[in-house]
């Protein structure tokens, strides 16, 4: 038999029994591994014109001889049609030899092995539980489904232990990072090369968005994108800066030099490596602080007497950083956040709340919006009413002063962007 079809059946036998509770020993009743012969399984057998029926019925006879399978024939064509061909249990190791195949289990204890070293060498750190809370509790994950005989390939090869080492370095690193850099420095930094961090990117994003923080109000950070993430942890794409606009003067370094954002039209960018020396001036003069999610209607924005964030959805440390100056120096200012009216635009207003600790207001994100503006409106997806239910749910014992919005996007089955609505926002009266 060509070792193509040797190859493919006896690998479709291995995969069924290492996906069996037989070798792991854990069954309870007899179980036997069939690989079906159908013309959707092994459509060259049952082509005519094809040499494939000979070879195949060749081969399995010797791979029967040999004691690694069983063949059973169709019911009234004894040896000319197969109907299935069985794993011979007993003698797996031997054919995971002939194939060259390493054991499932074998591979599971492996990584098993690995994943306990990693643990206990992090759990030893300082501080250990409170610097890298997603990495020790992926890596618990990680033991507890492989104990189980249970899949991580969502995450890891438990075949490539050196990946798996690589992905929870990663990970740490993440999490225990404290300067400021950018990917490719990062990378350097924690490999010794500017490009192994990159081409994990994707699968870092994913750990943090589903091992991250798991209280009610920190759903919205399963949400966010790679390059949110990372910048949580002061890690950027380009350089990170945040732009405002409107009322407020600034020091900067305590050099004497003055910023006065009523003179710029559009304010101006600040890197985020200078936020800290940032100071708040004549913080009387702000009536107002709005922070907005997406940046066509900062540009639109004019409100007097107001100081205008950009946040680019989902705000990071170094906006966090800035918030907290102003809020040190103008706790009596309004504080309003214009977002989307959408199911994403309130999540991003609760973690606004929650993360900068600051009691901002929702602003311009209500039903007279909705009604006004409902032309441009588009239709809530299957995603977007699951979403909504679930924050509808849990707002229902809270005094949500949106609660009633939720309501009406559910019922009339709408959601609306800031950019249909951020033109007229300012010309609104302010009491």
């Amino acid at each position: 038999m060509s070792f193509m079809y040797e190859k493919k059946i006896l690998t479709g036998l291995l995969d069924s029994y290492e996906n069996s509770l037989l070798s792991t020993g854990e069954n309870k009743v007899a179980i036997r591994i069939a690989y079906a012969f159908t013309a959707k399984q092994l459509p060259a057998y049952f082509d005519e014109s094809s040499t494939a029926y000979e070879e195949i019925h060749a081969g399995l006879k010797a791979l029967q001889d040999r004691g690694f399978v069983e063949i059973l024939w169709k019911k009234g064509k004894e040896g000319h049609i197969i109907s299935k061909v069985f794993l011979n249990a007993e003698n797996a190791g031997a054919v995971y030899e002939y194939m060259k195949r390493e054991p499932k289990t074998d591979m599971e204890r492996s990584a098993l092995r690995a994943l306990r070293e990693i643990g206990d060498e992090l759990a030893a750190s300082a501080f250990a539980e409170n610097r890298t809370p997603v990495t020790l509790k992926f890596i618990t994950y990680l033991r507890e489904r492989l104990t189980e005989h249970k899949s991580v390939k969502e995450y890891a090869d438990i075949g490539d232990i050196a990946g798996i080492r690589r992905l929870i370095h990663a990970l740490r690193c993440v999490e225990e990072n404290e300067e400021p850099a950018y990917i490719r420095e990062f990378s350097i930094r924690s490999f010794g090369d500017s490009k192994i961090f990159e081409s994990m990117i994707g699968l870092i994003g994913k750990v943090f968005r589903n091992f991250g923080e798991s209280d009610a109000n920190a759903d919205a950070g399963k949400l966010m994108d790679d390059k949110s993430i990372l910048a949580e942890y002061g890690i950027y794409h380009t350089p990170n800066y945040v732009y405002m606009k409107g009322t407020g003067v600034f020091t900067l370094g305590g050099a004497g030099g003055r910023i006065d954002l009523s003179a710029l039209s559009q304010g101006i960018g600040i890197s985020g490596a200078d936020i800290g020396a940032l100071g708040l001036m004549e913080a009387g003069s702000i009536k107002r602080v709005i922070t907005v999610e997406n940046l066509t209607s900062y540009y639109a924005l004019q409100v007097p007497d107001s100081l205008i964030i950009y946040l680019g959805g989902y705000h990071n440390g170094v906006r966090r950083q800035l918030l907290k100056i102003i809020y040190e120096n103008a706790s009596g200012a309004e504080y309003l956040h214009f977002g989307d009216i959408d199911i994403g635009g309130f999540e991003i207003y609760e973690d606004l709340k929650r993360r900068s600790g600051i009691d901002f207001k929702t602003w311009h994100m209500g039903i007279t919006e909705l009604k006004r503006y409902e032309k441009y409106a588009r239709e809530l997806t299957e995603n977007d009413r699951k979403r909504l239910d679930k924050l509808l749910q849990e707002k229902s014992g809270e005094d949500c002063a949106y609660y009633d919005v939720l309501l009406y996007m559910k019922e009339h089955g709408i959601k609306l962007e800031q950019e249909c609505c951020s033109a007229g926002a300012d010309r609104d009266r302010f009491r």
